[in-house]
């Protein structure tokens, strides 16, 4: 068995970073509430998001103890809010490699009212590869654009003028599907129409349900989703296919994030078809970080909150 996670760790900087906690103190309760969740789903591989300084991660992994391998993507040092994606694990990590460009034929796009489109990924994709008993497993960590807006000059994560409510509302939507299509273009190439051979795993930070349209685009060809009349039986397009195991995970706990009150299920694991059938019923969970916090508009309040307001997924694989 092996068990593979993605945990959005919110907002890991250092006291004295701009986006840090107040004071060491504060700083340190947030590192112990992370390694306590980490010790406690016991994964051999967790894909992370929302790393801010690098030196911060390092920190966590000395308060896990020692046998960890870290990776991380780089960064955008122009960015008011600079996080990155990366793994923590307790295998060795090879071929790492970072996707940021979109794919040939996707053309730039507008990001604000004025200013320069954009051909990549705000926050860099990681992809890298484990060793599962000789056999290769590649993994792919993302954290896509966020469905959370934010406004020009500031930010500000508020207004009153509905028109730019809805530009920046559309200027957020490509962007999170533009960075989709990156990421499926990537997958695209690691699975080369052998995913029933093949094991690749995308985790992470989607920022949107797994019936969203952003996040279908990371499926690839449609149907045989698990649960369908058609999951049993092979296709043309199983070669190409992630599936979501979102439908493993027990009803009561679909849900990564609790925003306004309501839950969403924004954190997820895809595979293909060589590792679905690994995976049973019941055996994702979302269930070990403790109680979930309900977020609102505004980010700043969770400055100096310890833990995260993400619930990690978390897969054991049978393999």
């Amino acid at each position: 068995m092996v068990r593979i996670g993605t945990w959005n760790l919110e907002n890991l900087f250092r006291p004295g970073d701009p986006n840090g906690p107040q004071d060491t103190a504060t700083y340190k309760a947030k590192l112990q509430a992370l390694a306590a969740t980490i010790t406690t789903i016991e994964p051999d591989v967790l894909a992370v998001q929302e790393i801010g300084n690098r030196d911060a991660l390092t920190d966590l992994v000395i308060e896990l103890g020692d046998g960890w391998n870290v990776e991380t993507a780089s960064v955008d040092r122009g960015s008011s809010h600079p996080i990155r994606v990366g793994f923590l694990s307790r295998l060795p990590l090879t071929e790492v490699t970072e996707y940021r460009d979109f794919p040939t034929g996707l053309d730039p796009i507008q990001i604000e009212d004025t200013g320069p489109q954009v051909s990549t990924m705000g926050r860099p994709a990681l992809g890298a590869r484990i060793d599962l008993a000789g056999t290769p497993v590649d993994i792919l960590t993302c954290h896509l654009k966020s469905k959370l807006l934010s406004f020009p000059p500031g930010p500000r994560f508020d207004t009153q003028d509905e028109g730019e409510r809805a530009r920046y509302g559309v200027y957020a939507l490509a962007r999170r599907a533009a960075e989709a299509a990156t990421v499926r273009a990537a997958a695209t190439s690691l699975l080369d129409g052998h995913g029933q051979d093949r094991r690749l795993i995308v985790l992470g930070d989607l920022n949107d349900g797994p019936d969203a349209a952003t996040t279908q685009i990371l499926y690839g060809p449609p149907g045989s989703e698990i649960g369908t009349a058609g999951f049993d039986q092979a296709d043309r397009g199983d070669g190409q296919r992630l599936w979501n195991l979102a439908p493993r995970i027990p009803e009561g706990q679909r849900f990564s994030r609790i925003y306004h009150g309501r839950g969403e299920l924004i954190d997820h694991i895809l595979v293909s078809l060589a590792l679905v059938g690994t995976v049973a019923d019941g055996a994702v969970h979302t269930d070990g970080a403790g109680p979930t916090p309900s977020i609102t508009d505004q980010p700043a309040e969770r400055r100096n909150a310890a833990g995260s307001d993400h619930r990690p997924v978390i897969a054991q694989f049978g393999l």
